[in-house]
């Protein structure tokens, strides 16, 4: 799967070009998905050839200069030098400077390898893979440099950073800097003079299969069941959607912000890298069907013949059942109503359960059911368990949670929870706010087992309790380590963190000095609790290390921080933060032990 279908998965409303000097030619333009017309750059978001996440619009600048590279392209290659000087000219001035790469022949590792190879340095290289953010920006060549005033969202300047180089020739200097005079009479308010020059870069080679002049694409073959798949767990009557794709009349309704949220990362709510690890339930869209649904809507989201196939799948998502795994054998409901309020930023609410397990029991299922999911942003449950039980003593330990999107497993197949007699649970519950008071009744529900199970799951966690985020830091660094002492299966990972919550990795150190990148999250999300399973276990030998490691950006630009000029620490709520690398495993018998076990049987 390419970088493309976590990072940036449309095509975007575009912005007018700004006009031509009267010296120059008009450039050639390669269809775009969309026209020119909104006047404004709109957000993207990519991760770079280090895997690191950037978004338009949360770039820490007054300026965002976004060069225009291309691996094997001469004029990009003797450009680099004149980026990094710029750079450190206008740096300290608020500009930040990207590279931005739409060349479909060239892959990640073609990508550093150039890098390296011509001293790219800390620029970071933005891989645009299908293409969508180089056709809203209108490029056509390699080596243009694109200024971007990020108060009012608009180009500044565009066109090569100075007049030395041209298509097979270059002068002994550089007679005009266009990009330096642009960049010191903006900083400075005074009018731009030059804001466009002919670019002498190499040609973009676009592929047609994202033209929105192409065959119409299929509403009721292609766009709806993706919709459906993708989009309509959450977007249906009743549940977290803030509206519901119901029909083609309201899919086309929302179409233009469907593209905004896409371009921009924000949907669908899958945040894994795909270059790292292969996890079931995987929300997010591919490639082909980025492009397919960003045809459509350029398109004009035609409704085209045949049946609305978006009607039945909205109806079956809003009428799901209750429990999707059929009904529990015991229900743990919340011990009272909760009262949400019309609006505010809510804290979590701790609330213990009047039901305790009634006996010993091993479970093959513990299924969250929020009540109301109109305002249930997430539930983790806990276990409390009786004093003596198994060696443990009054601890909480994980138990179980839910968010939206997330489905409802049964446990791994094989495996099973053991819970004691007597223990009890305790709700987290969050709640968002939507304009009016709701009130829920969320619960959790237990599926027993009829025999004890191969192998015994846990929740286990790596977790760091003593960072200290200073005010304004855009990324403070965390890390926890965890020693499998067993072989181990590894069935899922679950990042946790609170508001300012950037980024997360696990990494599992093996013992022949090996580091593999078990799950990325480039671009955390408070708002989704994403549960990652893999689509086959992961087995780790006794002696491997996992180490988790992710950033908090504590700064104004995060538009979630309650308090930038707060020093933050852990704690429970989710103005405070938290560090926890969640898993599910089952430590697997030693040898002599299956051995020993066999001869019993």
């Amino acid at each position: 799967m390419k970088r493309l279908a976590l990072l940036i998965c449309t095509a975007a409303v575009a912005f007018t070009a700004l006009p031509s000097s009267a010296a120059d030619t008009p450039e050639e333009r390669t269809p775009r998905l969309t026209d020119i017309s909104a006047g404004t750059v709109p957000d993207f978001g990519l991760l770079d050839h280090r895997g690191k996440f950037h978004q338009l619009h949360r770039a820490d600048a007054k300026v965002v200069v976004v060069f225009i590279g291309g691996n094997g392209c001469p004029i990009v290659r003797q450009c680099i030098s004149k980026l990094r000087a710029a750079r450190s000219k206008f740096a300290s001035q608020g500009v930040v400077f990207w590279m931005l790469n739409a060349n479909p022949q060239d892959d990640d590792a073609s990508i550093k390898e150039e890098a390296d190879k011509f001293n790219v340095g800390s620029i970071p290289i933005l891989k645009d893979d299908l293409q969508l953010v180089a056709r809203a920006l209108g490029v056509v060549r390699t080596a243009e440099a694109i200024a971007i005033d990020t108060k009012e969202w608009k180009i500044l300047y565009r066109g090569p950073i100075d007049d030395q180089l041209t298509e097979g020739a270059q002068k002994p200097e550089a007679k005009e800097k266009y990009l330096e005079m642009a960049l010191t009479q903006f900083l400075a308010g005074q009018p731009v003079t030059r804001a466009r020059a002919t670019v002498k870069g190499c040609l973009i080679q676009f592929d047609d299969a994202t033209d929105p002049e192409g065959a119409t694409v299929s509403y009721a073959k292609e766009i709806a069941p993706l919709l459906a798949d993708k989009c309509v767990t959450c977007h249906s009557a009743g549940n977290i959607g803030p509206f519901a794709l119901s029909s083609h009349k309201k899919a086309k309704g929302w179409s233009a912000m469907i593209r905004e949220v896409v371009l921009a990362r924000r949907m669908p709510p899958w945040h894994a890298d795909p270059h790292h690890g292969v996890f079931a339930d995987n929300r997010s869209l591919t490639p082909e069907q980025t492009t397919t649904l960003m045809r459509w809507i350029d398109q004009g989201s035609p409704r085209g013949k045949g049946e609305d196939p978006l009607i039945e799948a909205a109806a079956k998502a809003a009428n799901a059942s209750a429990w999707p795994l059929g009904q529990p054998d015991l229900i743990v409901p919340l011990p009272r109503p909760q009262t949400i309020p019309a609006n505010g930023v809510l804290q979590y609410r701790y609330v213990d359960a009047a039901v305790e397990m009634p006996r010993d029991g091993w479970l093959r299922a513990a299924v969250c059911r929020p009540d109301n999911r109109k305002v249930v942003h997430h539930i983790i449950v806990r276990v409390k368990y009786p004093a003596g039980a198994d060696g443990k003593r009054e601890e909480e330990v994980f138990f179980t949670s839910w968010a939206p999107g997330n489905n409802s497993h049964g446990y791994p197949p094989g495996t099973g929870k053991f819970l004691p007699k007597g223990a009890r649970f305790n709700f987290e519950m969050h709640y968002n706010t939507i304009g009016r008071e709701e009130t829920d009744q969320s619960e959790i529900g237990l599926y027993f087992a009829k025999e004890a199970p191969a192998l015994v799951l846990e929740t286990r966690t790596a977790e760091d309790t003593t960072f200290s985020i200073p005010p304004g830091e855009p990324d403070a660094r965390v890390h926890a380590l965890y020693c499998f002492k067993k072989d181990t299966l590894i069935y899922d990972l679950i990042p946790h963190m609170h508001l300012r919550g950037s980024w997360f990795k696990y990494e599992a150190l093996h013992g022949d000095g090996r580091r593999e990148t078990l799950l990325h999250v480039p671009n955390y999300d408070f708002n989704w609790q994403t549960e990652y399973r893999f689509a086959q276990p992961k087995r780790v030998p006794a002696g491997t290390w996992l180490l988790c490691t992710g950033g908090f950006d504590n700064s104004a630009k995060n538009p979630n921080n309650p308090d930038p000029t707060k020093r933050v620490k852990h704690g429970l709520q989710s103005f405070d933060e938290m560090f926890m690398g969640f898993m599910n495993v089952a430590e697997l018998p030693a040898a002599k032990d299956t051995a020993k076990q066999a001869r019993k049987e």
